[in-house]
C-alpha cells in the first residue's frame, strides 16, 4: 500500500469473473505522513482510506469484467460503516463483489477484515467510462503488472 500515492491495493488472491468476486490483500504501511495527524500517539488508518482501498479493490473487479476497455470511477458510497479500527502494519483482506450492473455503472458490495474480523463494510457505486487517454491506459496496466492482476480472466 502507499497511501501517499493513492496506490491501496498490494496484491489480487482471488479474481472470479463467473461469480464476480474478487479478493485483494493490503498491507497498511507501519510508517506514513497520514499517521502523523491522524492521530499522534494512536496511530489508525483514516476510514475515507478504507472506504478508498473497497473502491479500488471494486474497481479491479470491473475493469476485468469489462476486458480493460473502461475505467471505473468512484461514483458513490451509499453505505459506510466503521467497525473497528485499522492500525499500522495490519494486513487487509478485502472483498468486493457486484450486486448491480447498470448502464455506466455499477454497485458493489464490499468489505475488509483483518486476521478474519470484519473492521468495516461498504455498499460502493462506480460509473465507467472509456480510458481517458493512452497514459491513463499505460499506468493502469503497470499497476496491474504489480500487483498481479490475472491476465487470463480478460481472456474468459
Amino acid at each position: 500500500m502507499h497511501l501517499e500515492y493513492f496506490q491501496m491495493i498490494d496484491r489480487i488472491l482471488d479474481l472470479n469473473t463467473v461469480e464476480k468476486t474478487i479478493t485483494v490483500e493490503s498491507h497498511v504501511p507501519t510508517q506514513s505522513t497520514i499517521f502523523e495527524g491522524h492521530f499522534p500517539g494512536y496511530p489508525i488508518m483514516p476510514g475515507v482510506l478504507l472506504i478508498e482501498s473497497m473502491a479500488q479493490a471494486s474497481g479491479w473487479l470491473l475493469v476485468s469484467l469489462m476486458k480493460f476497455e473502461r475505467m471505473p470511477f468512484l461514483a458513490a458510497v451509499k453505505e459506510a460503516k466503521m467497525r473497528g479500527f485499522v492500525a499500522p502494519g495490519e494486513l487487509l483482506t478485502i472483498e468486493a463483489g457486484i450486486v448491480h450492473e447498470g448502464s455506466g455503472y455499477a454497485i458493489t458490495e464490499a468489505k475488509i477484515k483483518v486476521a478474519g474480523k470484519l473492521r468495516c463494510n461498504s455498499t460502493i457505486m462506480l460509473s465507467y467510462v472509456p480510458f481517458p487517454n493512452p497514459d491513463m491506459r499505460g499506468h493502469m496496466d503497470a499497476v496491474a503488472r504489480r500487483i498481479g492482476f490475472p491476465m487470463q480472466a480478460l481472456q474468459s
